[in-house]
């Protein structure tokens, strides 16, 4: 059965009970309303009297809140705090003009991304919500930008497990028709989604690869097969790759930049 969506894996001795505070956090992924306790239980597979002990500690050290009037809870300040030190942390406040440009450039929609456990989740770009401030969270076997940062992992990256599901008829859930893709992927240097994570949606995505190299980061041109042809490739790959070449540097460590 696959894992729901805050459960973590199963965490070295002595380690449970942090990896368990971790899986109610990650419950907080889909940005919806605010949570119970026995809703935290069952994203998480903990018994309800854990979750709560657990949601209570960490309201304590405010990295979750806890609404007086419903009981229900939300992610805290802490959260918050560290998200902005690590966005700027990594660069990503510099990474906005660069996309801004490369979508004027284009016509098409920019975004930049990262891996997520199972998914690819946009930062910075076009796809991003101006209300909420999330952009889109998709599986990585189903876009381009996944298939991006699948195809250059980090060492410590987890292989995909379990079942490929479909998002539409054209996404590619059989595991070596993957590999293949991914394989013809690192050959080109280019991903490309063609209506496999929603329908008529073509996307191109390059990676931002560090010395190992590892695509710390996918960046994507995301438009429509009438837009991105097989005549405007050639031209908006070579704009992506110009792009990423510059986000290469901006999103170093200040200390390397």
């Amino acid at each position: 059965m696959p894992a729901s969506p805050g459960t973590v894996p199963t965490p070295p001795a002595g380690a449970q009970a942090v990896h368990r505070a971790l899986g109610l956090l990650q419950s907080f992924h889909d940005n919806g309303p605010d949570l119970s306790a026995s809703e935290l239980a069952r994203r998480t597979g903990l018994s309800v009297s854990t979750a709560h002990r657990l949601a209570r500690t960490l309201v304590a050290t405010g990295f979750l809140d806890q609404d007086e009037r419903t009981a229900r809870y939300r992610l805290g300040p802490a959260v918050a705090e560290l998200g902005q030190l690590a966005f700027h942390r990594r660069g990503l406040h510099l990474a906005a003009p660069e996309l801004d440009r490369l979508a004027r450039r284009t016509g098409a929609v920019a975004d930049l991304a990262i891996r997520s456990g199972p998914h690819a989740v946009v930062l910075v770009g076009g796809s991003v919500r101006p209300a909420g401030g999330l952009g889109l969270r998709r599986p990585l076997h189903s876009t381009a930008l996944g298939k991006v940062l699948l195809a250059w992992p980090a060492p410590t990256d987890p292989p995909l497990r379990g079942p490929l599901p479909a998002c539409t008829d054209r996404t590619l859930t059989d595991p070596a028709a993957l590999d293949a893709e991914l394989a013809l992927t690192r050959d080109r240097g280019y991903a490309l989604n063609d209506g496999e994570s929603a329908p008529g949606v073509r996307t191109l995505a390059v990676p931002v690869l560090d010395r190992a190299p590892v695509a710390r980061f996918a960046l994507a041109v995301r438009s429509t097969p009438d837009h991105l042809t097989p005549e405007t490739l050639p031209r908006t790959l070579a704009q992506a790759r110009t792009c990423a070449a510059a986000l290469t540097v901006l999103l170093l460590p200040p200390e390397e930049r």
